[in-house]
């Protein structure tokens, strides 16, 4: 049996958990809504009488039944770090083991697009006129997402400042803890080019202010990370990728496993080593290590048999060599 705390002494050392990691230059925005859940769970069930910690993290970790373990999993290992945490200042406080969410890993295969669902998709953004959303900004965003395997919310976040045609670059700002600067192809910035033109006329024509964002809806504000996905969401339902309801079928974020698949298949069809070429893409996707890189390794059968393909040709040389 651990000690007992009271919610309020939860709720204090949250905070000052979420403080500690953003002195280091983390956001922990995802784990503050955790940490909070975590926190308003314990004060609904004890109230503010004194509970044991070990009591209150299984009751808390396993109160919703058929629950996927990656999300139990990755919102325990929140409550387990502040627990750590609380270590620091009692050598014998609860830190809960990790059997208490024992599956890490996800067993989700992303829908990887083909060129042509790709094009197909660009098409019907060029195509797509709505209230607020217009298809010269949706064609943009969807080149970006492609082109740079950018997360959605990392594309919708660009600022005019984070855009340097002239360079070709583009930098997405403090994203994961870290910012990072993406070089980007010659077609992209004429695309963003002739985009840049159409976003002045639509601020022209609704009178807004600049919102200094780079992508803008029909009325001049700000693009929405909502608003970018259910815009997206309509366009994959519309060409049959994603059924007319439910959260089946592809999403908005395939674009960057798209993006991640086709680069490294088309490394692997030109005969570059693919792995010494890994470090460079997980840079480039902001990956926090290569692990979250290497999965994208068996993400098709194409590329497994272009890997397999290229193990053969090599055992082939070492079998002739005396």
């Amino acid at each position: 049996m651990s000690a007992k705390v009271t919610t309020a002494t939860l709720a204090r050392d949250a905070t000052q958990f979420l403080a500690f990691k953003r002195a280091m230059g983390m956001s922990y925005q995802r784990a503050e809504f955790v940490l909070n859940s975590f926190v308003r769970f314990v004060r609904e069930q004890y109230g503010e009488r004194p509970v044991a910690l070990d009591e209150a993290v299984t009751q808390w970790a396993t109160r919703i039944e058929g629950r996927k373990a990656i999300t139990v999993g990755n919102e325990f290992g929140v409550v387990r770090q502040l627990c750590l945490f609380r270590r620091r200042s009692d050598p014998h406080g609860f830190v809960p083991d990790h059997a208490v969410a024992p599956v890490k890993e996800s067993v989700f295969v992303p829908y990887i697009f083909s060129h042509d669902e790709v094009l197909a998709m660009v098409d019907a953004a060029t195509r797509h006129e709505g209230r607020n959303m217009w298809g010269a900004m949706l064609r943009a965003l969807t080149l970006v997402l492609y082109c740079t395997g950018m997360r959605l919310g990392e594309a919708t976040r660009l600022h005019m400042v984070d855009v340097d045609l002239r360079r070709a670059v583009l930098t997405v700002q403090r994203s994961k803890g870290r910012s990072r600067i993406l070089a980007i192809r010659d077609d992209l910035v004429v695309e963003l080019r002739q985009y840049l033109r159409h976003r002045e006329e639509v601020l022209l024509t609704s009178g807004a202010d600049d919102p200094l964002t780079l992508f803008i809806r029909r009325d001049g504000s700000a693009l929405t990370l909502r608003a970018a996905s259910e815009a997206l969401r309509c366009l994959l339902r519309g060409l049959g990728l994603k059924p007319p309801h439910g959260r089946m079928g592809a999403r908005p974020y395939e674009f960057r496993h798209a993006f991640a698949v086709h680069r490294l298949t088309a490394w692997a069809v030109e005969g570059v080593d693919v792995h010494a070429k890994l470090p460079w893409l997980s840079a480039y996707l902001g990956h926090q290590n290569l692990l979250g890189t290497e999965v994208y390794l068996k993400a098709t059968p194409q590329l497994l048999q272009l890997a397999s393909q290229r193990f053969e040709q090599h055992s082939r040389v070492k079998r002739r060599l005396p």
